[in-house]
């Protein structure tokens, strides 16, 4: 079996058209999102749409909840922004995401913890930035669930670890859409992948266990970062033309 996972695309329909065109060559037998599908000041529903023809297994990310509950304070800018622009259509689908899927005994898709939106799960923050948690703390995060390979999300940060003791893969594909952000949970911090493109993984299912390539392709990024500026978020557009999210406020 040959699956694909992506997270985060957070709007970014042309990066999310990249990484279609890649999976066209690649032909995975299934898809499946790791959520934060359509929040941010680029794309929303023009992403949403896209989503709802593929009918990838899908689950809910923090930005996803958010939306769905409605009721935005205009201080959140972001989903604010988002909901404005969603479709009734998008809208109920967002709202019909579950929080975690088991897609099979061998396969959890989750998009922070198994039991959290909005919590890290190979993360700590420490200072401003955030860093690979001790395996200790990465297995009680986990709260017992002993699924052979585990998808997570959230942190826009490709990550590939193994629990030996537990025969456990975790695999964070990173970010489809959005390579930089700051968050306020649970203190000010950022996240940084590095570079502007867009990522996802690859993984098949072998006699000699997962094989996993993580992919970083090319994009139209200048333009995802002019709709920011367009949109009144120079903010957003920092992290997409350069991958760094540059100074907290």
């Amino acid at each position: 079996m040959k699956l694909a996972v992506v997270a985060d695309i957070h709007g970014n329909v042309l990066a999310l058209e990249a990484v279609l065109a890649d999976l066209k060559c690649e032909a995975p037998d299934t898809v499946v999102n790791l959520g934060d599908c359509a929040s941010g000041p680029l794309w929303p529903e023009e992403t949403a749409a896209v989503l709802r023809e593929t009918n990838w297994p899908t689950v809910r990310g923090n930005h996803d909840r958010v939306i769905a509950a409605g009721n935005i304070p205009p201080e959140n800018r972001t989903d604010s922004f988002t909901i404005a622009h969603l479709s009734t259509e998008s809208l109920t689908w967002i709202q019909g995401l579950p929080p975690v899927i088991q897609l099979s005994d061998d396969i959890l898709l989750c998009h922070g913890t198994p039991d959290s939106d909005v919590s890290y799960l190979t993360e700590n923050v420490i200072g401003d930035s955030l860093h690979r948690a001790d395996l200790d703390t990465i297995r009680s995060r986990l709260l017992g669930n002993d699924t052979p390979l585990i998808c997570s999300g959230h942190t826009h940060i490709q990550r590939l670890i193994t629990l030996t003791a537990s025969r456990q893969t975790i695999i964070n594909p990173g970010s489809v859409g959005l390579p930089g952000y700051s968050d306020d949970t649970p203190v000010l911090h950022k996240a940084e992948a590095g570079s502007p493109h867009a990522r996802y993984a690859l993984i098949e299912q072998t006699s000699d266990g997962w094989q996993i390539e993580m992919r970083a392709l090319t994009y139209d990024w200048e333009a995802a970062a002019a709709e920011a500026e367009r949109n009144g978020r120079p903010d957003w557009a920092t992290p997409l033309r350069s991958g760094f999210f540059g100074q907290l406020l």
